[in-house]
């Protein structure tokens, strides 16, 4: 069952590698950090203590403490179970998910591009489980309106047992595979 999972998995990322190549179209639109995760994805997956990277002015709360990019959410502290949807411009996205690795407890929402290198490098010699969403989701703005679909998929990883099983169990269609 699982290797069947695997080979799906795999079939999926060559589909979306060969669509990301010949249509980057999300890539293209204006550069901003500034989108807010849906809050029902947020509640699908419980409390959180931490999020170290939020936007500066917040929609909802999406865990008990919220770093902006003026509190420089890489060097803070972090503890307990942290909820990670970075910024996805660099070099922020790669700081944020290795000190994420570091951290070993939350769970991070990325675009589904397995092919890079930091999926290589980072997050499947360390993570516990992905989980590939099935639907796109639609992130907010800042002025509350929400977006259209981004046009490449979201992934969840999970780093911990506990957040592995989060994300086994939550409500949120997808296929996931333990690392």
């Amino acid at each position: 069952m699982e290797s069947a999972l695997i080979l799906s998995c795999l079939k999926s990322f060559y589909r979306t590698a060969i669509s990301f190549f010949m249509n980057a179209s999300f890539l293209r639109i204006k550069a901003t950090d500034e989108w807010y995760t849906p809050l029902e994805l947020i509640q699908a997956l419980g409390e959180f203590d931490l999020y170290p990277c939020a936007p500066i002015s917040p929609l909802w709360q999406t865990a008990r403490v919220m770093y902006n990019k003026n509190d420089d959410g890489v060097t803070k502290e972090w503890h307990g179970r942290v909820w990670l949807n970075p910024p996805y411009t660099q070099p922020f996205l790669k700081q944020f998910v290795q000190r994420m690795a570091n951290h070993n407890n939350g769970i991070a929402l990325l675009y589904n591009l397995r092919g890079n290198t930091m999926f290589h490098d980072i997050i499947i010699p360390t993570a516990t489980a992905m989980k590939f969403l099935r639907k796109c989701i639609r992130f907010y703005r800042p002025d509350g309106t929400q977006g259209g679909c981004s046009g490449c998929g979201s992934v969840l990883i999970s780093w911990g047992e506990d957040n592995a099983r989060v994300i086994q169990s939550c409500k949120l269609e997808g296929d996931v595979v333990s690392l």
